[in-house]
């Protein structure tokens, strides 16, 4: 008998082992399952947004504008470009297909100009540039239904010859000092941060037109979230954001356009036809936030 009750415990405590073993297995093969699908889905950890960035810094400045004045060189103001380092007056879609780039990624041979912003008639260039090419501002269908930039499209957004911050989209503000309204005019910067520009390009594109006589009909902004019927096609919206290390008194800045208001973005779309397509087909369309390479951050 007293060898009998020691005996007796055996097969209840394998039960319980085995019991505890077969738990354990169904666990591990849960955790190992769940992992794999989510390893294997990828949209997964993605940041929605539809967005993809080119970082191009300065390149020059010249007094050409290719869209408003094409084949006068110095008929314009002064221009500072990013982007593909050989535009001038003359410039062509061939010229910026095969030019340097100042852009990251090094794929985005597009140009991009504004006028050059002079502090205390110094001019100063912008020591950060990005254009974020963005679905927003339209409904969730308009933005899966976004179709690819045309290569050779230009499209100039704000309003060189503004009177007033009424007839301007411009936007001022200062990096790292959110205390301080933003404005369509210069703003006050305090000591220590950058004086930031803001402008919002036309996505809403007619279908037909790379350019037109006035060089803005072609293209037109959402109404109720959503492209006109004069401007079906929904492009990605081209933001451009500098970051000017000025601050202090607006009283001393000045673009060669004129006032704070008067900020103005001209764009000349070169990316590779595929490139473009790619980065609405994996970014924009299904809201995914992309780095410069176009993939999932």
């Amino acid at each position: 008998m007293d060898r009998a009750a020691p005996l007796s415990g055996i097969p209840r405590r394998l039960r319980l082992a085995t019991a505890i073993g077969a738990l354990l297995a169904l666990l591990g093969t849960y955790v190992f399952a769940t992992t794999t699908r989510a390893d294997a889905d990828p949209g997964v950890n993605v940041i929605r947004v539809a967005e993809f960035p080119a970082d191009c810094t300065y390149s020059h400045r010249l007094p050409d504008d290719p869209i408003i004045f094409p084949g006068l060189p110095g008929a314009s103001h002064m221009h500072s470009f990013f982007g593909s380092t050989v535009t001038n007056a003359h410039t062509t879609l061939p010229d910026l297909v095969s030019s340097p780039t100042t852009c990251n990624p090094r794929t985005d041979v597009s140009s991009y100009w504004v006028p050059t912003l002079y502090n205390n008639n110094v001019p100063v260039e912008p020591t950060i540039v990005t254009f974020y090419y963005l679905g927003e501002g339209v409904r969730a269908d308009v933005v899966a239904a976004t179709q690819p930039i045309p290569q050779g499209l230009r499209i100039v957004a704000g309003n060189a010859k503004a009177a007033g911050p009424n007839e301007s989209i411009a936007r001022w503000s200062c990096l790292h000092a959110g205390q301080v309204p933003p404005s369509k005019n210069f703003v006050t910067c305090p000591a220590g941060t950058m004086m930031e520009s803001y402008l919002d390009f036309p996505q809403c594109w007619n279908g037909r037109d790379l350019d037109s006589p006035d060089h803005k009909s072609h293209m037109a902004y959402p109404v109720n979230q959503a492209c006109p019927s004069t401007h079906p096609v929904h492009v990605p919206k081209l933001r451009q954001v500098l970051r000017y290390p000025v601050n202090g008194n607006p009283a001393l800045f000045r673009l060669a356009s004129g006032p704070g208001y008067t900020m103005h973005g001209d764009f000349f779309n070169a990316w590779p036809v595929a490139e473009m397509a790619r980065r609405v087909q994996d970014c924009i369309r299904p809201v995914i936030k992309c780095g410069h390479d176009g993939r999932p951050i």
